[in-house]
């Protein structure tokens, strides 16, 4: 079933959506990679705020290419999940409702995902071109010393997106291989 869904993201969306759900995501929404994530858990472990207020944000793990001359945004596909998942459960503590990566994630982030009521959606890996004509405005907001790995504020219009774990803690990585053997 295909949903258009936006950004940021009601508890009660999170909880409509399920694994398999192919939706088409248009609003706000957040970049991060390893290095901002850690950044940000440092941050708060200091005490300190975040550098966008979290509360029900989604956070795509990527880190955007330069854009080239007349382009809001260059390549922008997504990075392997699995490189944050030591951070996540701090940051759906703190509110986050919806990630975008690829890859598998760990047993501790799909029981924060069920726990925190939110949900984890796969973007295609090796179509950083397509997931960059969905971005309509994009600004650094945080840590430009990282480079390519600040945060990014993105504006995005129909992303196209699958819900791999959603929050009943289905996970598509399993049923798909499941549903595969049974054939």
């Amino acid at each position: 079933m295909e949903r258009r869904i936006s950004a940021p993201l009601s508890e009660e969306v999170c909880k409509s959506l399920n694994a398999g759900d192919n939706v088409l995501l248009s609003g706000i929404i957040y970049t991060g990679r390893d290095a901002a994530h850690k950044r940000m858990i440092e941050t708060l472990q200091s005490g300190g705020e975040l550098p966008f207020d979290i509360e029900n944000q989604i956070i795509y793990y990527v880190g955007p290419c330069p854009a080239k001359p007349g382009e809001i945004i260059g390549s922008c596909g997504p990075t392997t999940s699995g490189r944050v998942d030591k951070f996540t459960p701090a940051l759906l503590k703190k509110g986050l409702k919806g990630m975008i990566g690829k890859g598998e994630r760990s047993p501790e982030v799909v029981e924060a995902v069920k726990k925190h009521s939110a949900v984890y959606m796969g973007a295609i890996g090796g179509a950083g071109a397509l997931m960059a004509k969905c971005v309509v405005k994009q600004e650094v907001i945080a840590y430009d010393d990282l480079g390519t790995e600040a945060i990014h504020k993105l504006t995005v219009k129909d992303m196209p997106l699958t819900v791999i774990i959603d929050t009943k803690g289905n996970n598509l990585y399993k049923t798909g291989k499941e549903k595969y053997k049974s054939l």
